[in-house]
C-alpha cells in the first residue's frame, strides 16, 4: 500500500473518531454510561494524531515476552524473574522514532496464570487496542493458545507469530517446529509473520584447553538474537504503519458506535415504557367516562395517534400524524386478526353504553377502559419495536412482531396494571 493511501486511511478514521466524541445526538446519560469507552477513544485520537503505534506483546507465562521486548529495545525496561507470573500488569516502554511520532511496546500478564482470568482479560484488552500482537510461543502450540490466537484473530489485528528459545533446539527440530506452527496457526496468521527468536539464550558452557593440556571451564552469555522479529517488525510497519493505525481505529470506533446505539436504544425504550403506560392510562379513564357511544373508540384512536407520534420523536424518527396513523392501521390489521375476541368485547362494551346508567355503566365502562387499555399497550410496544428498527418491521414483518409481543405478555398482569394506572389517574383528577 502507497503512503498516500496509508494517510488517506488514517485521514478517515481520525475523522471517524472525532465525529464519535462530537455528535450531539448522543444522550449525557448514554455518555455517562460510556465514560470509561470515551476515554479510550480521546486518548486513542491523540496517539493517532502524535503518529504513535502500539504494539502488545502476548502469551503463555515464562514464554519469554518481557525479555523479548527488552531485547527489542536494547535495556532492560521490562522485569523479567524465574518466579512464575512476574508481568501482573500491562507495562509499556518507548521503542524507537517512526516517522513524526513513536513506537510503543506493551508486555502483558501471561494468559495461563493461575488466579490469572482479570489478567488474561487484561491482556486481551490491550491486544485489542494495539495496532500489531506479537504472540510469544516457546514450542508447539497448546490449546489455550491457539485458542487465544484464534481470539485476537477475530479483533482483525495482525499477528507476527515468535518462537522464542530457538537456541535450545537442533536445526532438525526448529525445522519441525515452524511447520507445525504454520499448520496449526493456518487461516489466524500469515505464514511469513512466522518468526524465530532467542531473547534469552541460555548460558553456553566452555571449556578451553592450554597449551599443556589443561583444562580451564568457563561460561558465556550468548548476545540475544531478535533480528527477524526486527526485520519483520518493521517491514510491517513501514509498509502498512498507518493503515494498521487507521484499522485499529475504525475497528474501535465501530464498537463504541455499536455500543453507543444499544445504550440509545435502550435510554429511548425506558423513556418510551413510561410514555406508553402514560397514554395508556389516558386512553382508559378517556373511554370509562365518555357517554356518547363509538365515540369513545374514536377518541381512543387520537390517543393512540399522539402516543405514536411521541415515541417517534424520542425514537428520533418523527412521524405526522398521518404516518402514526397508518402505523397504528396496520398494527390494528394484524391485532384484529390475532385477538379479535379482544376487540369485539371493546365494541360490545360501547353499545351496551347505550342503555346503561349509573353504576351499571361504570362497571361496563370500567371494563372497557381495561381493554382499551390493554390493545394501547400492543399499540405501543409494536411502534416502539418499528422505530427502534429505523422503522423496520424486520424479516418477519408486522404479524410475526405483533405476534410475538403478544406471546410474551401476561394478559393478567397487564390488565392488572391497567386498574391501577387507571385508579391513580382518577384519584389525581
Amino acid at each position: 500500500m502507497s503512503a498516500d493511501e496509508g494517510q488517506f486511511n488514517l485521514d478517515l478514521a481520525l475523522e471517524s473518531l472525532q465525529d464519535l466524541l462530537s455528535d450531539k445526538r448522543v444522550p449525557e446519560q448514554v455518555r455517562e454510561s460510556l465514560a470509561v469507552d470515551y476515554a479510550e477513544v480521546e486518548e486513542m485520537l491523540e496517539r493517532m494524531q502524535q503518529g504513535q503505534l502500539h504494539i502488545a506483546v502476548f502469551g503463555r507465562v515464562s514464554v519469554g515476552k518481557s525479555a523479548l521486548l527488552n531485547a527489542l529495545l536494547g535495556q532492560e525496561k521490562f522485569s523479567t524473574s524465574p518466579l512464575h507470573g512476574e508481568t501482573k500488569t500491562a507495562q509499556q516502554g518507548q521503542w524507537q522514532e517512526y516517522e513524526s511520532g513513536n513506537i510503543f511496546l506493551i508486555d502483558t500478564p501471561g494468559i495461563n496464570e493461575i488466579d490469572g482470568g482479570k489478567r488474561e482479560q487484561l491482556a486481551k484488552d490491550v491486544a485489542a487496542r494495539a495496532e500489531l500482537v506479537l504472540f510469544v510461543v516457546d514450542g508447539d502450540l497448546t490449546d489455550t493458545e491457539v485458542q487465544a490466537l484464534k481470539t485476537i484473530s477475530a479483533q482483525h489485528r495482525p499477528i507476527i507469530l515468535v518462537l522464542n528459545k530457538i537456541d535450545r533446539y537442533q536445526a532438525h527440530e526448529k525445522e519441525r517446529l515452524f511447520n507445525s506452527l504454520e499448520l496449526h496457526s493456518a487461516g489466524l496468521v500469515d505464514k511469513r509473520n512466522i518468526v524465530g527468536a532467542a531473547a534469552d539464550p541460555a548460558e553456553q558452557f566452555i571449556i578451553q584447553l592450554d597449551e599443556a593440556g589443561n583444562e580451564t571451564e568457563s561460561t558465556r552469555k550468548p548476545a540475544a538474537n531478535v533480528e527477524q522479529v526486527r526485520a519483520r517488525l518493521w517491514e510491517s510497519l513501514q509498509s502498512e504503519g498507518k493503515t494498521l493505525s487507521a484499522l485499529n481505529a475504525s475497528l474501535f470506533a465501530g464498537q463504541l458506535s455499536d455500543q453507543v446505539g444499544q445504550s440509545m436504544v435502550l435510554a429511548r425504550s425506558e423513556i418510551g415504557q413510561k410514555i406508553i403506560h402514560s397514554y395508556c392510562a389516558a386512553k382508559g379513564v378517556a373511554v370509562a367516562f365518555n357517554p356518547v357511544p363509538v365515540a369513545d373508540l374514536i377518541a381512543a384512536a387520537v390517543v393512540d395517534v399522539s402516543m405514536v407520534v411521541h415515541l417517534s420523536k424520542i425514537f428520533g424518527l418523527p412521524l405526522s400524524k398521518s404516518e402514526a396513523g397508518s402505523l397504528i392501521k396496520t398494527i390494528g390489521a394484524q391485532m384484529l386478526l390475532l385477538m379479535g375476541t379482544v376487540w369485539a368485547v371493546h365494541f360490545v362494551s360501547s353499545a351496551l353504553k347505550l342503555g346503561t346508567t349509573g353504576l351499571s355503566a361504570m362497571a361496563t365502562g370500567g371494563a372497557q377502559a381495561a381493554v382499551a387499555y390493554y390493545s394501547t399497550y400492543i399499540v405501543g410496544q409494536a411502534a416502539e419495536q418499528y422505530l427502534a428498527q429505523g422503522k423496520s418491521w424486520g424479516e418477519g414483518g408486522p404479524k410475526y412482531v405483533v405476534r410475538e409481543i403478544l406471546d410474551n405478555l401476561d394478559r393478567d398482569s397487564i390488565m392488572e396494571q391497567a386498574k391501577q394506572d387507571i385508579k391513580s389517574r382518577l384519584s389525581k383528577a
